[in-house]
């Protein structure tokens, strides 16, 4: 077990909490374990390939205002850990804790967003499917390499990622639970864990409470909530593809309110509770009811984020404490309590930027292509591999024992790409097949 649990507060985290899989001493005495685990997720080349990862609008594509900068999945998850480190120290967390999953909750996701990943699931299949909550345990316990100990079984040495505590990586994990095996609704394709990853995974929920997330989980997946929404409706804005007047149209809000029943709130949600949400936002005197793109228009849509971002926060944490008291809220003590009200605002936020930027006609062409991409990636390293693999891969490609095992190897490597590395591999391995001109 790592010796650095002791600092202000530890009785909230037991030994348990930060004991790593491979133990290992601290290079530098003074620092907590949570702030080992935050810098060591910060420095990873797997956060630093986010930049390179789109999370709404694409960067480089034409824009209404020449100073639009939309966010990056790096940019998203910086925003994200900002959020929930301020959110989590106000209910007791371990704020290092926090931070560390919501820089984590991203890493698994493969080139092209949401989009490459259910692109990958139909190319993995036949190894486990794919999951980008699944993919970021497996990277953080297995792929990223940090740490590596000696297998008892054959000697050889095998990674343990970034050896993070078990606190952390619980943290991380948004679905604990494996494919198949979600605790309400066995339809659902959202997993938490691959099966050949499952030893690490039930040493991480040795103590939990059946599929029940922990408080710092819940936390950065509300914070991942709020900064995805109110920054999605930002970039929107910024890239000219919303005029905020529309949302006082009927029509318009009869399309976002079926956008938000059929992705963000359950099915048999009444348009009039979500119309309510909606005008809740628009009668705020800081609401940007235009955006021309000057300094100053600029600055009053910052207001406004910050003001979204702020009563959101401020709404899980007033209902919380009112449930649980002022006392540290940490691992299995408490539930995070988010009001229904605050669900349906930024659930109609989400449903926002999913109608008028995921959902324009060029975005549908672009998202057919970037499906054909990974595909043909997949189908080209699988009939040359391991030809074709970076030497990390290669190297596990050749060391694995069956051909589910090989695939995954490969799910891996394309999961791996940021979104221009993946269509550079893939004219690469076009122009290198045979007969190819």
């Amino acid at each position: 077990m790592d010796g650095s649990s002791t600092y202000e507060g530890a009785t909230a985290y037991d030994d348990g909490a930060v004991e790593r899989w491979a133990p290992e001493p601290d290079k530098r005495p003074g620092r907590t374990a949570f702030q080992r685990d935050r810098a060591r997720v910060l420095h990873s080349s797997a956060l630093r390939r986010l930049a390179g990862k789109t999370q709404v609008v694409t960067p480089g594509t034409r824009s209404r205002h020449w100073d639009a900068s939309p966010r990056t999945r790096l940019t998203h998850s910086l925003e994200c850990a900002q959020v929930g480190r301020e959110l989590g120290a106000a209910l007791g967390c371990d704020p290092d804790l926090v931070e560390t999953a919501c820089l984590s909750h991203d890493l698994g996701h493969p080139p092209f967003g949401h989009n490459g990943e259910q692109a990958l699931n139909e190319v993995a299949q036949d190894c486990g499917g794919f999951e980008g909550n699944a993919q970021s345990l497996r990277l953080l316990t297995r792929i990223e390499p940090k740490r590596f100990v000696r297998s008892e079984e054959s000697g050889e040495l095998v990674s343990v990622g970034l050896n993070l505590t078990r606190a952390a990586l619980d943290a991380a994990t948004k679905y604990p639970w494996p494919r198949g095996e979600h605790p309400t609704d066995p339809h659902s394709s959202k997993f938490g864990v691959y099966e050949d990853d499952r030893p690490v995974f039930d040493w991480i929920r040795k103590e939990a409470p059946g599929r029940r997330t922990c408080f710092e989980a819940q936390v950065m997946d509300w914070s991942d909530d709020v900064a995805y929404s109110v920054h999605d409706l930002e970039d929107g804005l910024h890239a000219g593809h919303l005029d905020p007047n529309v949302l006082h149209a009927e029509p318009e809000r009869a399309e976002i309110f079926t956008v938000a029943i059929g992705r963000y709130v359950p099915g048999d949600t009444d348009p009039a509770e979500l119309s309510a949400a909606l005008d809740r936002l628009l009668d705020q005197e800081w609401w940007p009811h235009g955006y021309d793109g000057t300094a100053v228009a600029q600055a009053r849509l910052k207001d406004a984020t910050s003001q979204l971002i702020g009563r959101f926060c401020l709404a899980a944490e007033g209902a919380t404490r009112e449930r649980y008291g002022t006392g540290r809220l940490t691992r299995y003590g408490a539930e995070l309590v988010v009001p229904r009200a605050a669900r349906y605002e930024c659930a109609v936020l989400k449903a926002v930027a999913d109608r008028y930027v995921m959902q324009r006609p060029q975005q549908e062409r672009l998202r057919a292509d970037q499906r054909v991409v990974v595909a043909e990636l997949a189908e080209a390293l699988t009939a040359r591999a391991p030809d074709g693999l970076d030497p990390q891969f290669r190297a596990l490609f050749d060391d694995a024992p069956d051909d589910r095992t090989r695939k995954r190897v490969i799910v891996d490597q394309i999961a791996s790409l940021t979104d221009a590395s993946a269509r550079s591999l893939h004219a690469r391995l076009r122009a290198d097949r045979p007969g190819a001109d």
